[in-house]
């Protein structure tokens, strides 16, 4: 699929088929993430496949806001950061999930993602339960790995409508 075709049908999707993603797909989406760039060739990045759907669930717990929908995916990918790597983790992180849900869309797949690091449990206590503090008492994840983000993917149930047309001068200024 051309570059321009993965970025007109991605999507945040947040409905997706109670079908299983099979795991070549997974293992060419992992692939093609961990071909992103990273400072200084640094390769800080890690990430964690989760499929099994009690642990779905319970990722979708994490806050009470905004990742319910996690536990209805067939799949859940946490990108973190090996923080003794480098400073700049979250960048590399931020990278590697951005390339993830491209190779999402370019596998036929659908992806959301579901911010973690700085956001707390309860939206109504910011100083709370952090999310990443939740997820380390369920998921294996090393004390000196910093957790981006989780991105559900599966098949999407709907299809999404096109997105706006570009604003251009609002966001774009040429000198």
């Amino acid at each position: 699929m051309e570059l321009k075709t993965i970025l007109d049908h991605r999507r945040s999707t947040r409905k997706f088929l109670p079908r299983k993603v099979e795991h070549d797909k997974l293992q060419r989406i992992i692939d093609m993430a961990l071909q992103a760039p990273s400072s200084r060739n640094s390769r800080s990045t890690r990430l964690l496949v989760v499929e099994q759907p009690e642990l779905l669930e319970k990722i979708a717990a994490m806050r009470d806001y905004g990742s319910a929908f996690v536990s209805g995916a067939p799949a859940a990918i946490l990108v973190m950061g090996d923080r003794r790597a480098t400073d700049l983790w979250i960048d590399n992180c931020a990278i590697t999930a951005t390339v993830m849900q491209l190779a999402v869309v370019d596998e036929g797949l659908a992806s959301c993602w579901v911010h973690v690091n700085g956001r707390p449990c309860l939206v109504k206590e910011p100083d709370g339960e952090q999310a990443d503090e939740y997820l380390r008492k369920i998921l294996p994840i090393p004390e000196h790995y910093g957790i981006l983000c989780a991105i559900a993917l599966g098949y999407s149930d709907f299809t999404p409508a096109p997105l706006p047309p570009y604003e251009g001068e609002e966001r774009v200024k040429w000198l």
